[in-house]
C-alpha cells in the first residue's frame, strides 16, 4: 500500500511540473509576438525632423555705437563771490532766475565803503592844496636867489617839496579810485548771462570774499560741454578707427555724436567733439574728452549725466541677429546649416553691437546659412527641414 501511494505522489508531481513547463512556453511565445507586432509601430511613429527658419548671412556697410557715460557743464559755470566784506542788505534775484551780464544780483551795504571814498576825496583836496603851498614858496624863492638874496639850496628844498606835495596828490587820486572800485564792489553784478543757482546766504548775513561758501552760482547754459573718459585700451581703438596725425587733425574728422539723457531718450540735436585732454588721470587710468551741444531752449543744465554714444562706420559688416546666438561658457554660438541638411554648433568672434544684431568678426561669412530660432533645441549633428523665406534675413534692421 506504501508503494502505491508514493507512485501516486510521483505521478502528482510530474504533472504538476509540465503544467508549469507548458505555462511558460505559452507566456514567453505571447511576448515575442506582442513585440514582433509592436515594432512596426515604434517605427511608425518616429517624429519628422523639425522645421526652423533658416537663412543667408548678409554684409554690407553698418555703424556700430558705443555708450560712455557723462556729465553735463554749462559753458560757463562760475562762483559768484562778494570782493568786499559787510552786510548782506539784499537780495535783488530768485533761484534758478535767469540774469543778464550786469545785472545786479546782491547789495552789500555801502556805508563803510562811501565813508572810505568820502575820506580819500578829502586827502586828495589836501593834497592839492599842498601842491599849491609848495607852487607858492617856489615862485617866492625863485627872484630872491637871481637877486642872490637867499642862497639856491632853499630854492631847491621848495621844489623838492613840491614834487613831494605832487607825488602825495597822486597817491591821493589812487586812493579815491581804490575807495571808488570798493564802493562798486558792494553791488554784487552778474559776469555772464545765465541761470542763477540756490541762494545759501540770505539778507542780513555777513559775507566776505574769504567765505568758503560763494554766494550762488552762475551758470551759462546756450551751450553745453559734456565730458566723459575713454580707459587706455578704448583710447587706444580710438585712435585707431579714426583717421588723422594729430588730436586735432583727428578732431576735425570724427563724426557727430549723441547724448543719452538720463531717462533714455536722446538729446534731439547732435553734437561734436572738440577736445581732447593732454594726459591721463593717474587714479583713474581714463582720458577725458569733451563734446559740446547747442542748447537754445535751455533743456540741459549744469549737473545733468547722460551718456555719450559715439558711431562708428563699418565697411563690409557681417550682422547676426542676437536671436540667433546661444552663449555657453562665456562663448557665443550659432548654428549653420551643413549638408544633408544637418546642423553644426559655431563660435563666433563678436566685435561690436548695432540694435540687435552682433557684429562679427570671425566664425561666419557672408552667403553661410544659419539657423534664425528654435536653437535652444539643437544639438550638434541633428538633422532638421530648413524653411528658406525671400523677406528673412540674417541681418535685423537697426535704427539709431
Amino acid at each position: 500500500m506504501k508503494s502505491l501511494h508514493r507512485l501516486f505522489l510521483l505521478f502528482n508531481t510530474v504533472k504538476r511540473f509540465t503544467f508549469v513547463k507548458y505555462t511558460f512556453a505559452l507566456a514567453f511565445a505571447a511576448i515575442v509576438l506582442a513585440s514582433c507586432k509592436s515594432a512596426p509601430q515604434q517605427g511608425a511613429a518616429a517624429p519628422p525632423p523639425p522645421v526652423l527658419p533658416v537663412s543667408s548671412v548678409n554684409g554690407g556697410a553698418e555703424t556700430t555705437y558705443i555708450e560712455y557715460p557723462a556729465s553735463i557743464q554749462g559753458a560757463v559755470d562760475i562762483d559768484v563771490r562778494p570782493q568786499v566784506s559787510g552786510y548782506l542788505q539784499s537780495v535783488l534775484v530768485n533761484e534758478g532766475a535767469y540774469v543778464t551780464a550786469g545785472q545786479t544780483l546782491f547789495k552789500i551795504n555801502e556805508n563803510p565803503y562811501r565813508e572810505a571814498l568820502n575820506n580819500a576825496k578829502a586827502s586828495l583836496h589836501a593834497a592839492e592844496a599842498a601842491i599849491l603851498n609848495a607852487q607858492l614858496e617856489v615862485d617866492k624863492l625863485t627872484p630872491l636867489v637871481q637877486n642872490k638874496v637867499v642862497s639856491d639850496i632853499q630854492l631847491k628844498t621848495a621844489k623838492t617839496a613840491y614834487k613831494i606835495a605832487q607825488a602825495n596828490a597822486e597817491q591821493a587820486k589812487a586812493n579815491v579810485a581804490s575807495a571808488q572800485i570798493n564802493l562798486g564792489y558792494t553791488n554784487v553784478k552778474a559776469t555772464v548771462s545765465g541761470y542763477i543757482g540756490r541762494i545759501p546766504k540770505k539778507q542780513g548775513s555777513l559775507v566776505s570774499p574769504t567765505d568758503q561758501v560763494a554766494l550762488t552760482q552762475l551758470s551759462d547754459i546756450h551751450e553745453v560741454h559734456v565730458y566723459f573718459s575713454l580707459a587706455e585700451n578704448d583710447f587706444n581703438s580710438f585712435n585707431n578707427n579714426y583717421p588723422g596725425n594729430s588730436p586735432a587733425d583727428r578732431i576735425k574728422h570724427l563724426p557727430a555724436v549723441e547724448l543719452v539723457l538720463a531717462d533714455n531718450s536722446t538729446y534731439p540735436v547732435k553734437g561734436k567733439i572738440d577736445m581732447i585732454d593732454g594726459q591721463f588721470d593717474k587714479n583713474t587710468g581714463a582720458i577725458t574728452l569733451r563734446a559740446s551741444f547747442p542748447n537754445a531752449n535751455g533743456v540741459l543744465r549744469s549737473g545733468n549725466t547722460g551718456k555719450i554714444r559715439l558711431g562708428l562706420l563699418h565697411n563690409d559688416a557681417i550682422l547676426v541677429p542676437q536671436s540667433a546666438t546661444v552663449e555657453m561658457q562665456d562663448k557665443v554660438f550659432v548654428f549653420t546649416l551643413g549638408d544633408s541638411s544637418k546642423v553644426k554648433k559655431q563660435a563666433i568672434t563678436i566685435v561690436g553691437k548695432a540694435g540687435e544684431n552682433y557684429l562679427i568678426k570671425e566664425g561666419v561669412k557672408v552667403g553661410d546659412q544659419i539657423v534664425l530660432s528654435g536653437i535652444d533645441k539643437l544639438q550638434e549633428g541633428m538633422v532638421i527641414q530648413p524653411q528658406k523665406a525671400a523677406d528673412k534675413v540674417a541681418v535685423a534692421n537697426t535704427k539709431k
